[in-house]
Parts: structure tokens; sequence; C-alpha cells
């Protein structure tokens, strides 16, 4: 894996010290190990929809927490005793914890569980201060005196 210096990006980017945080955070992997395995898709323009392959999890053995800018999501397995004796365990049951980076101004809208696949719903809210707006140009006309 490389690791990249953003030394430079801080010293001569003023404001933009975020934005190297987040490329660095991107370029760590922190021990994420691809369990479970997501999709993000881009359903509209201002919305977004992250699936993530959760076979053999209840729902109440599921959390997702929503906090600033980081969307978490815990996949914790019950304690069961068994007498159940496998040749095989493919599906996985052991906990989970994975972290997704939202950018600003990005809310979780809702989450479902159906057929092993947890969708969570995410809406990019822009304030209507920060839109990009019209500026009308007007003329002045000089009085000449």
């Amino acid at each position: 894996m490389r690791n990249y210096d953003l030394t430079p990006l801080y010293r001569s980017a003023i404001g933009f010290d975020r934005l190297a945080q987040l490329a660095e955070h991107a370029a760590s992997n922190k021990g994420n190990t691809g369990y479970p395995p997501y999709n993000i898709e881009l359903l509209s323009e201002n919305r977004y929809r992250i699936t993530m392959a959760v076979a053999g999890f209840a729902m109440n053995e599921l959390d997702i927490t929503s906090e600033g800018d980081k969307l978490v999501v815990k996949g914790t397995k019950a304690e069961q005793e068994s007498e159940r004796k496998y040749l095989y365990q493919g599906i996985a049951e052991r906990g989970f914890e994975r972290t997704f980076q939202l950018a600003d101004y990005v809310t979780v809208i809702g989450a479902d569980l159906e057929n092993g696949l947890l969708n969570i719903d995410l809406q990019r809210e822009i304030p209507e201060a920060l839109k990009p707006r019209k500026i009308e140009i007007s003329s002045s006309k000089l009085l000449d005196a």
C-alpha cells in the first residue's frame, strides 16, 4: 500500500486542511477488512443509497449512528448456544463496524432491512444561502456635470 505525504498541501493551501484530512483518511485503510461488502448508489443529483450485505443479522443486531460527518454501522451478533455442528460455515457470524465519512450537508433520511440487505438512504441538503444564485448586472450612467 502506498502512503502519500500531504504536508505540502497543508503548507500551500489555506482553508483546505479538511480536504487534506479527508484524502488522508481515504488513503489509510484503518483496519477495514472489506466485511461486510457494500455498494454506494447515486439515486438522483442529491440522493444516495448505501447497500450493505448483512446476511444472518436481525434488525435488533444492527445499529446505525450518524454523528457530525460520520456514519457508523455496527453489527453485533447475539450469542447463541446452539448444538449445531457445521461441516462448513461460510456465512459470517462475526460482528463488524463500518464507518463512512459523509460530505458536508449529507444527512441520513432512512434505513431498511430487506432480504439480507441493509439499505441506508442519504440526502444532500444544501442551505439556501449556499446555493448558487443569479446576480443581476445593472448599468450605471455617469452624469455629466
